[in-house]
C-alpha cells in the first residue's frame, strides 16, 4: 500500500504494527495472527470501526486514492480556516488605531476649545 494510508493508520494504535494492519487488510496474515490483532482491536473502537469502514470498500486497489483526496480536501479546508483566522485578527488592530486616533482628535479639540474659552 502507499505511504499515504501508512500515515493515516500510524495515528491508531501504537501497540499494533502499521505493516500488520495492512496485511489483515489484504489477507495476509495466518489464522493464529489475526486472531491475535483482532484481540488487540476489541481494545480500540476506533480502529475496529475504522478497519470495519475499509473492509467494506470494495476496491482496496482505491483506497491510496481516496486517502490522498482526503489529506487534499483537509489540507485545503485547514488553509481556508487559518486564512479567516489570521483577516480576523488583523481587524482588531485596524480598530485600535482608529480609536487612538479619534480620541487623539477629540483631545486635541477639547484642549483648544478649553484654551478659546479661557481667552475671553
Amino acid at each position: 500500500m502507499s505511504d499515504d494510508l501508512k500515515k493515516i493508520l500510524s495515528n491508531l494504535n501504537n501497540d499494533i504494527e502499521q505493516e500488520k494492519l495492512l496485511e489483515y487488510l489484504n489477507r495476509q496474515l495466518t489464522e493464529q495472527e489475526q486472531h491475535d490483532l483482532e484481540a488487540q482491536m476489541n481494545d480500540d473502537e476506533f480502529m475496529s470501526d475504522a478497519l470495519d469502514g475499509l473492509e467494506q470498500m470494495n476496491d482496496k486497489t482505491a483506497v491510496p486514492l481516496i486517502v490522498k483526496e482526503l489529506n487534499s480536501g483537509l489540507r485545503k479546508q485547514l488553509d481556508k480556516n487559518k486564512k479567516k483566522r489570521n483577516r480576523r485578527s488583523a481587524a482588531p488592530d485596524s480598530w485600535v488605531y482608529y480609536t487612538i486616533i479619534l480620541l487623539l482628535f477629540l483631545a486635541i479639540t477639547a484642549f483648544v476649545i478649553i484654551k478659546m474659552a479661557l481667552k475671553n
